[in-house]
């Protein structure tokens, strides 16, 4: 009987709740520390590759059979897929708006410091600043939520999900994702220095972990973690716009 990990990891791991907290360990770990270090010296280049390696997880560890139970197959209704990117989107752009109320253009706001990563020339013209959006778009609808979908709310979720249950697994792989956030926005290196932000952290970390929540909803909804994907992707590009159009428009 064909099982969900790959013969040769059955014989350290089971598909439970103990690997599902390994493997968060193992990645989320040194991604805070290496998001961390690419806000203090101005150098994303390694975020993608952090992307790329919890894409692979999943093929590395898993069966065909565990790829399908993390959602690795056609979505059952193709409609939650145009629902899903809408959700996205409209949680995206509400999030900017509450932090444009809270915080205007300072560090406190989250798109704000985040912004600051993606050195938006200053003076650009229209058609360039279109260029460099859709550049800054297709890599943000790519990267971060194939793998990060892939891995939250795909491996991690579904190996904890066997041994808790759905209810349980969505609180904690919607946990870590929130938290490791944390390292894009709430930790926060200004002026030479790190601040930690108390009150917009926790605003912002609710936020990942409600969003993290409709994620793995339009994944349960689609029958596919493709409905993540889109919905993750959507979110991200709201952020992106934003981000171009409205803090640095």
């Amino acid at each position: 009987m064909e099982e969900e990990l790959k013969p040769f990891w059955r014989k350290i791991f089971n598909f439970d709740w103990k690997f599902g907290f390994f493997l968060i360990l193992l990645i989320c770990i040194p991604r805070f520390a290496l998001v961390l270090q690419a806000n203090q010296i101005a150098n994303y280049s390694w975020l993608g590759l952090i992307m790329l390696i919890s894409a692979l997880v999943p093929f590395l560890f898993l069966s065909k059979l565990g790829r399908r139970k993390i959602g690795l197959k056609k979505p059952d209704t193709i409609g939650w897929l145009g629902i899903a990117f809408v959700i996205g989107a409209v949680f995206s752009i509400l999030l900017y708006h509450l932090g444009a109320v809270l915080y205007g253009n300072t560090f406190e706001n989250w798109y704000y410091y985040i912004a600051q990563s993606y050195n938006i020339p200053d003076g650009i013209n229209a058609e360039e600043k279109l260029v460099l959006f859709g550049i800054m778009a297709i890599t943000g609808m790519t990267f971060s939520p194939i793998g990060e979908e892939l891995f939250f709310r795909g491996i991690v979720h579904s190996s904890i999900a066997t041994s808790w249950g759905d209810k349980r697994a969505t609180l904690i792989d919607s946990s870590a994702f929130a938290l490791v956030h944390i390292s894009h926005f709430g930790l926060v290196f200004v002026n030479q220095e790190w601040r930690f932000l108390l009150v917009p952290t926790i605003i912002w970390v609710l936020s990942m972990f409600c969003v993290s929540i409709l994620f793995y909803i339009c994944r349960k909804r689609s029958g596919s973690i493709l409905g993540a994907i889109v919905c993750h992707a959507a979110f991200n590009l709201g952020m992106i716009y934003c981000i171009f159009y409205q803090i640095s428009g």
